[in-house]
């Protein structure tokens, strides 16, 4: 099949002719030159699902788990039971628990796999009353739990703690406590209102500026403590200047899946690390893009990275908070799971529109493993859309 009939502008059909062979799953020659996370979703059993959205959701573990190989086959490692894994939208803190602690085991036995695991307060869901003391032990709950699995933080951002906060001390306070607790160094989460709009005044205030003397403060006042800070604000102004401001040893991770192949390579003299939700759907090509930065290839780097832009803007276009809904339809497309069903029926969250462009971009950035697989696919979506071929 080389070419299929997609939705296009204006509610019309056109003909779309396939660009790609796909690079597969691709096997680096040697380590990356940048730490690189990718935050891996979940895959859910439809068949097992009782009340999508309502009751507990039921997990593909095999499923699951063998994405988590996949990934780490190519040399990243995993951001486990974060936004990605739909905390918070399906996906509850006991599920998320048992991920953790399966990914944990699974990598006990793979050489070279290494996962951090998000820890947060989304066992907290009614804010009525909610003092500052409860958030902190909904956090310490959930840190000893990871950690007693075996497993490293990264201090996710708390949709309780922006409801309570009355201002950036705090947040200062809290965090201060927390890092201080957690037995390895933690990665700090921050996470832009466009992908929550419960974060919104994270740190303290509504403006991006004292937030960050805020943060930079938390930094500095535990940098033995912390290995890193994800920042996901999708603008490179504030990711630049508040790495600049890191002391020694403390890592950016970049979170800007509008930016992010400018920001890993650098400006030569800073460079951001990488944990990323797009680096789930376009693993292989990153894969082969970041060895390439490895080896001192920049041109080759960027012409591998630069065609995955427009398809992760078109994954993470407003209302942001629903690219997950992106991120599983690319790898339904490409075979990693017999179907196109989320946790609480996130797939319906985006337009048949939408997922069509989602399916160009991914095609001309190389990212459809098996190109034939991926239009028959297409063409079962658009039939229940009452597009037929």
């Amino acid at each position: 099949m080389s070419s299929i009939l997609l939705p296009a502008v204006d509610n019309k059909l056109e003909r779309y002719n396939l660009v790609s062979q796909g690079y597969g799953s691709y096997v680096p020659s040697g380590s990356f030159s940048r730490t690189v996370y990718a935050a891996a979703h979940v895959v859910v059993n439809p068949l097992a699902e009782r009340h999508p959205g309502v009751s507990p959701v039921a997990v593909d573990w095999d499923a699951t788990l063998a994405y988590r190989e996949h990934l780490w086959s190519m040399g990243f490692k995993v951001a486990e039971a974060m936004d990605t894994a739909q905390r918070g939208m399906g996906v509850d803190w006991p599920t998320a628990l048992e991920l953790v602690k399966r990914s944990l085991e699974l990598a006990r036995g793979i050489e070279g796999a290494d996962l951090a695991s998000g820890a947060g307060t989304d066992q907290l869901t009614d804010f009525r009353g909610l003092t500052l003391d409860d958030v902190k032990r909904a956090y310490i709950e959930q840190i000893e739990a990871i950690e007693g699995a075996g497993g490293r933080i990264i201090l996710m951002a708390s949709r309780a703690l922006a409801a309570v906060a009355k201002g950036p001390q705090d947040y200062i306070c809290l965090y201060n406590e927390l890092i201080q607790g957690c037995r390895n160094p933690v990665i700090l989460h921050w996470l832009g209102d466009m992908f929550d709009g419960q974060l919104a005044g994270y740190w303290g205030s509504n403006d991006v500026w004292q937030n960050m003397d805020t943060v930079t403060g938390i930094i500095n006042d535990n940098a033995d403590k912390i290995d890193g800070i994800k920042i996901s604000l999708l603008e490179t102004e504030y990711e630049c200047e508040l790495r600049k401001r890191l002391p020694a040893g403390v890592k950016m991770f970049t979170g800007d899946d509008f930016n992010y192949p400018e920001l890993i390579e650098g400006d030569g003299q800073h460079y951001s690390h990488g944990l990323l939700g797009i680096f789930d759907p376009i693993a292989p090509v990153a894969a082969k893009a970041l060895e390439a930065l490895a080896l001192g290839n920049n041109e080759q780097y960027r012409a591998l990275m630069q065609p995955t832009i427009p398809l992760s803007r078109k994954i993470f276009e407003s209302p942001t908070q629903f690219y997950k809904a992106g991120v599983v339809f690319i790898a339904w497309l490409n075979g990693y799971q017999d179907h196109f069903s989320m946790a609480g029926g996130m797939q319906s969250s985006r337009s048949i529109s939408h997922y069509a462009e989602v399916f160009r971009l991914a095609d001309r950035a190389g990212v459809l493993k098996d190109p034939q697989l991926a239009a028959q696919r297409m063409q079962q979506l658009l039939a229940v859309y009452g597009v037929t071929q």
